[in-house]
């Protein structure tokens, strides 16, 4: 069985809901996510706060990040186990951040390592 991760994309994260609708979409989270915890196919996640973030250049500038030209920011992520990118795509279907226009959940399969650092 291969692992998959679940990148929950924002697609303006300078929008701030109301603390009412944070839990009621933090609650439809954690439903979601324990639904494909009862079928054994969770394997984690986390959420990523938009402030505290840097990002470093390939010239070794650091700029505060991710900001910038665009709005769209990665909100958290989840890895789910699963037979095929389709089955993991089943599982992003569900996924509550899709509620937002233009949100959207990518889904990337985890390269299995050799053990070789």
């Amino acid at each position: 069985m291969d692992e998959f991760m679940l990148i929950f994309r924002h697609q303006d994260g300078k929008k701030i809901a109301s603390p009412e609708q944070m839990q009621i979409w933090m609650k439809q989270t954690m439903d979601w996510i324990g639904g494909i915890a009862a079928q054994n196919k969770f394997s984690g996640g986390n959420g990523l706060p938009f402030d505290d973030a840097r990002i470093v250049h390939s010239n070794q500038m650091v700029t505060n990040g991710p900001f910038g030209e665009i709005k769209e920011t990665i909100g958290g992520y989840i890895i789910v186990k699963g037979n095929s990118v389709e089955e993991a795509v089943e599982f992003a279907k569900g996924c509550p951040i899709l509620q937002g226009e233009g949100n959207t959940v990518e889904v990337r399969k985890i390269a299995k390592s050799d053990g070789v650092h």
